[in-house]
Formats: structure tokens, sequence, C-alpha cells
């Protein structure tokens, strides 16, 4: 394709792109390489209801609705009193790509790094670092002085995270470090993303992650009211594969869990699909050995951490 070449999508169709039609660069025409043809239209048409107007050429992208949302509200606000401003200032802007917008521009919300806009390691410096969260579905103006700086970074695995700049002391008290907890979430996290690069390894499943209407993709897939799925893929036939990672949960807790979300995801996502499950831990012991024995629709696999020391000089 020539470096001037456009492409036109046809969005027509999907729920939060009123427009029906949007020009690609040959830039972003690269980036949906990456996704299937269907996956890229969703995810691509949700990209642009956050850059574009979603009802017309008078309104103003999502997030700057956002933004002048929070501000009018003094600086604080929930989800709802955000959407509610919203829809007293601008027509027919869908409810589920304001909330997938608040969550991009919440530089302290761990989800944000599955949506386009935060797809790159930086810093909390860009128009997209609006808000900061303090509590379930409650968010204030995000001040870098009041609640520091904050970074999307990559891992040692190659997924990214956020966490909050620090300028730590030349030493620390190491009686007030807490080993265990520093140790368990980014073992959690680490395996969650070596499992989404290697999903190849899955034998007999050719699986890709899965991004939904609003280009969210299906790492800690959130749930209302239920929780995140671990890791939620489809495969070649559309059919979804769901995973739950039993680290620090006992066979009962985790059966519950990938049951539950087996549940929801048949019913809002997987229609007349097929939806299977897939728990993923060191060391299954008899307990869920048995437990899954009778629950049709769900595989276990274990999976083995290699340490090793080498001397730097010998």
């Amino acid at each position: 394709m020539p470096p001037t070449s456009n492409l036109w999508i046809d969005c027509g169709s999907l729920p939060m792109a009123k427009a029906k039609s949007f020009k690609v660069s040959p830039f972003s025409l690269r980036m949906a390489l990456t996704f299937s043809p269907k996956a890229f239209k969703r995810s691509f048409c949700a990209l642009l209801a956050g850059y574009t107007s979603v009802c017309g050429d008078d309104h103003p992208p999502i997030w700057k609705m956002i933004n002048d949302a929070i501000v009018a509200l003094n600086g604080k606000a929930s989800y709802s009193e955000i959407k509610e401003y919203i829809s007293q200032h601008w027509a027919n802007v869908n409810s589920n790509s304001i909330s997938a917008q608040i969550i991009v521009l919440t530089v302290n919300q761990p989800s944000r790094i599955h949506y386009p806009e935060n797809k790159q390691p930086r810093q909390t410096t860009s128009q997209y670092d609006v808000l900061f969260t303090t509590g379930r579905g409650q968010v204030v103006k995000y001040d870098p002085n009041e609640h520091g700086l904050w970074e999307i970074f990559k891992n040692d695995f190659g997924g990214l995270e956020i966490k909050q700049i620090v300028d730590f002391p030349d030493e620390l008290d190491e009686d007030n470090l807490n080993q265990s907890e520093t140790f368990i979430f980014p073992v959690e996290a680490n395996l969650r993303d070596f499992l989404i690069k290697n999903l190849h390894t899955i034998k007999n499943n050719k699986l890709s992650l899965y991004v939904d209407e609003n280009g969210r993709e299906g790492k800690e897939y959130p749930i209302e009211g239920l929780g995140y799925i671990d890791i939620l893929t489809i495969d070649k036939q559309n059919n979804f594969v769901v995973f739950e990672l039993k680290l620090t949960k006992g066979p009962d807790r985790a059966i519950g869990q990938i049951l539950r979300y087996m549940g929801w995801v048949k019913k809002n996502l997987a229609k007349d699909k097929q939806v299977k499950g897939i728990i993923v831990a060191n060391k299954m012991d008899e307990k869920i050995r048995y437990a899954v024995s009778m629950v049709p629709g769900i595989e276990l696999y274990e999976y083995e951490m290699k340490f090793e020391l080498k001397a730097v000089i010998d």
C-alpha cells in the first residue's frame, strides 16, 4: 500500500459509532494488522469513538466530554454523575463507551492498559491522564502534585502495568517490608502476561485474546458485580475459552469462579457459541481433579517454573 493511501472502514453497524465511515491512516492500518478483521473492526471503531464525534460533527470526543464533566462537577464525581452530565449536554452518547473512556483516563486504574490509548509505556502527562479513582465507581480530577506521577511501563515478561513513580530513600527499613505481599502479586501478573504471549502453547487450541466492541482486551476482563476474568480468549470458530489462574485460591473457589465467569460469558457474549474453561496452576491436587472430572467443558493445566543461579565471576 502506498504511504499516502487511506482505507475507509464502515462503522455504521456498531452502537458507539453513529457516523457511517471513517478514514484510516496507514499508521492505524499497520496497527490493525495485529487483529483479526472482525476484531479490528470492533476495536478500531471503538477507538475512534473516543477520538471522534459519535453523534455528529458538533460533538467533542468522549474523553473531552468526561474532562468537561469532572471540571463542572467540582473535581469529584461518580461514574453515574459523569454520565448524567454528558447526557444533559450531548445527545445519544453510548453509556458503555463513556465507561470505557473513564477507565482509559484514570491514571491509577490497572485496566487502562487494555485500551488502545494506553498501549505504549509513558508517564501520566498526556491528554488521556485526567482522572484518579478514590473508590469503586468514584473519581476525582487527577492532580500530579496531590496524587503523584504515575506511569505505564513494560514488565520483564513484556506485559504492560501501571505504577506510581516513587523516589525511594537510599536505605529501606526491612522491618516495614511485607515480603509475602510484594511477592505473590508480581507472580500472578507475570504468569498472566506469559500465558497471553504464549497462547500457542495450549495444545489443541488455537487461541487469541478476546477484544470487545470498546477495544477492551481479554486480560483481567471486568464482569460487573462478579469480578475479573484472568484471561478471556476465543478460538478460530469464535468459541470462548475462559482462563482461571489458581495461584492462591483453593479448589472450590477456583471452580466456583470459573463456572460463574463461563455462565456470564455464555449469556452476555457467546450466545450460540461454545464456552470452555481452563484452570492453570503449578500443581493440581486430588480435590480439584475429582471436582473437574464431573464438570464438562473445564480442563486443567499445570505449569513449571525453573530457577537457576549463574555465577557472574568464576
